[in-house]
């Protein structure tokens, strides 16, 4: 009689003890919703990549026409166009992803009238920045006289292409009203500067004709409300973090072409600057795309309170990025004796971007994972942890690093982009540290925060306060829960 009691509790051991799905199972499953992770990230990156190169080939065809007009008409273009990124297009880029951590969590929580009250918002918000913007642009050339720029170039610019900067979210190519207005009417540069708003206005048209008939947005837009003028806070929380993390990548591109300026031979290292900031726009489109659709899934995921698959999301959307960047390196080294002579025949020219392409190919070995880091901080709603990684590596270490090289060290401009090397090498690592912290039951919680009160102003003043109010309460219960079990087993 014990003997059978032993053997009935040795079996009764081994069904407890034994689990229930194998490891080898559970690797496969890991394996199976990391590739289906893959698919469902592509779906999003894809079409957003085909619409970035086809936005990409308007400006690449207005560097393509500046190269033709002659060396001036490129480097004072590419000095216009960085005056321009850095006063207008980036402070409305920035202000504009504000409202991807609210949305993507919003839609995922299925609160969908959030996203077209924060869409009012944010037009709100742009046309406002956008009217002191277009103010300074009517100063543009005297400014950059102020900064110690070369005469000969400053008076290239135009602020035509500027007359709005909303635009910029609209853009378009469109080679045929280049080619009309440069060649065929001589307009030169200001051809090349109304083929820009010509476009803009045309894309901004589509896209409104597109919502209108397709009905996309019957489900988000439940028509204009006045709550739009109301809790400004949680997206202003959202959106100035993300102008300034923006910001402070994009200037610096941009006062790069500024740098150019002092350097040896200033009116080719601009020209070979426009060039080489075009090549790594071409480039920047696939991080980034990857980094929008990976902010999406992990809102949609932290929005359902699925942190789980949220970090599987994070995981695979940086898997992908090291792939991006290696393939952005292979690009580089292919093409770097042969890419600038499709904008200028410029010899000097040629020979400056063909050195600095193999070290821009380096750059986005870092450039990738770092974006798709940031993309995973949006999607959380962590905009801030962006901000202050951006700008600890961006100029405390790379801009430090690209001046000593360049001014000092004699490495002149190869120094500067030595120097985003140096950054960008240095935000990856520090991004990659910052996620690998991520507690991501909290970054659920404080989803539930921010789409339940419905973008109201109180969600990030207290919002760690709640958090731990949460967590008190969870242990609480399971405190209780084990008390209960206790008893009832004796």
């Amino acid at each position: 009689m014990c003997q059978c009691n032993i053997k009935d509790l040795e079996q009764q051991n081994n069904i407890l003890t034994k689990p229930l799905i194998s490891k080898q199972e559970q690797n496969k499953n890991h394996i199976s919703d990391a590739f289906k992770e893959v698919i469902s990230i592509n779906k999003i990156a894809l079409p957003m990549i085909l619409t970035g190169i086809l936005l990409y080939c308007r400006s690449m065809i207005s560097m393509l026409f500046l190269g033709h007009l002659g060396e001036l008409a490129l480097a004072g273009g590419s000095l216009g166009l960085g005056f321009a990124n850095i006063t207008g297009y980036s402070i409305l880029s920035g202000l504009a992803v504000g409202m991807e951590p609210i949305c993507g969590q919003a839609f995922g929580a299925k609160r969908f009238n959030l996203l077209g009250l924060c869409l009012q918002k944010t037009i709100l918000l742009l046309l406002l920045t956008s009217i002191p913007i277009t103010l300074l642009w009517l100063y543009m050339k005297q400014i950059l006289l102020f900064c110690g720029q070369d005469e000969g170039f400053t008076l290239e610019p135009n602020p035509l292409p500027f007359l709005s900067p909303l635009c910029h979210l609209f853009n378009s190519p469109s080679h045929t009203h280049q080619l009309f207005l440069v060649s065929h009417l001589n307009l030169g540069l200001k051809g090349v500067a109304l083929s820009g708003v010509w476009t803009n206005f045309n894309l901004v048209a589509s896209l409104i004709l597109y919502i209108i008939f397709s009905g996309t947005h019957k489900k988000t837009w439940g028509g204009f409300s006045h709550e739009c003028f109301t809790q400004w806070k949680s997206l202003l929380n959202l959106a100035i973090p993300s102008c300034i993390s923006v910001c402070l990548e994009w200037w610096w591109y941009e006062i790069m072409i500024l740098l150019c300026g002092y350097l040896i031979n200033p009116t080719a290292t601009v020209a070979s600057m426009g060039i080489l900031i075009q090549t790594t726009s071409l480039l920047y489109i696939f991080p980034s795309s990857l980094s929008f659709s990976v902010s999406t899934r992990v809102g949609n995921k932290l929005g359902a309170q699925k942190p789980s698959k949220a970090r599987l999301t994070a995981i695979v959307g940086l898997f992908c990025s090291f792939i991006s960047g290696l393939s952005a390196l292979v690009f580089t080294l292919m093409v770097r004796n042969i890419w600038a002579s499709m904008f200028t025949r410029d010899k000097e020219i040629i020979t400056l971007t063909s050195l600095v392409l193999p070290i821009i190919g380096l750059c986005e070995l870092g450039n990738c994972p770092q974006t798709t880091g940031c993309g995973i901080l949006r999607g959380t709603a962590r905009p801030k942890v962006g901000a202050y990684i951006n700008l600890g590596c961006f100029y405390l270490v790379g801009m430090s690093v690209s001046v000593w090289l360049a001014f000092f060290a004699g490495f002149d401009f190869q120094g500067l982009w030595l120097g985003l090397l140096a950054a960008q090498g240095s935000c990856s690592i520090t991004m990659l540290v910052v996620l690998s912290q991520t507690d991501w039951e909290v970054e659920a919680q404080r989803s539930e925060k921010l789409t339940g009160i419905g973008g109201g102003g109180e969600v990030y003043e207290n919002q760690q306060e709640a958090v731990d109010d949460e967590k008190k309460v969870t242990k609480m219960k399971r405190v209780s829960w084990e008390t209960e079990l206790h008893f009832s087993e004796h």
